[in-house]
């Protein structure tokens, strides 16, 4: 509840109409409306929406193709930071590597595991990888969920996550 009063008369709820929250100034608009603006900002509606907003990391087609994928590929970007992203600065601290070689792991494991699960339309990959935590330099296991699914036309599209719930 508020206890502003946006026409001068008692306090209202939160529940102002579509018409009175336009009206309203956006610093005096209920918390409800902005809370939902959030939610859709954090669940986008398709694909397209995903990787714009940086909740998916799209591969270059000739990257994926090269490692044996024939349609889009996208890491959450969950997996990308914990399986694809190095910057030298970590090269320094930990292992030398780089990010490309980091992505061409994933993907070979994956595709690999991908071919083996023939006619299924996900699977888990397990791979290892040095953990980007400044200190390690011996790799450790990783489980990646590998979902093949619609994109936002209906095409079939690769999507990489981190195993477990999501």
């Amino acid at each position: 509840m508020t206890d502003k009063t946006p026409t001068g008369g008692p306090a209202q709820p939160d529940s102002l109409s579509p018409e009175a929250a336009r009206r309203t100034p956006e610093s005096e608009r209920p918390a409800v409306l902005l809370a939902d603006r959030a939610r859709e900002a954090v669940h986008p509606r398709g694909r397209a929406d995903a990787l714009a907003g940086g909740f998916l990391v799209g591969v270059c087609d000739d990257i994926a193709r090269e490692a044996g994928f024939r349609v889009p590929v996208a890491l959450t970007a969950a997996a990308w930071a914990d399986c694809v992203a190095w910057a030298p600065e970590d090269s320094d601290r930990q292992t030398y590597q780089d990010e490309s070689g980091r992505l061409w792991d994933v993907l070979w494991m994956t595709w690999n595991t991908v071919r083996r699960a023939s006619g299924r339309s996900s699977c888990t990959v397990e791979l290892c990888r040095i953990p980007r935590d400044g200190a390690s330099r011996e790799s450790q296991p990783v489980r990646l969920d590998v979902t093949c699914g619609p994109g936002d036309a209906g095409e079939p599209v690769i999507t990489i996550s981190l195993h477990g719930p999501r």
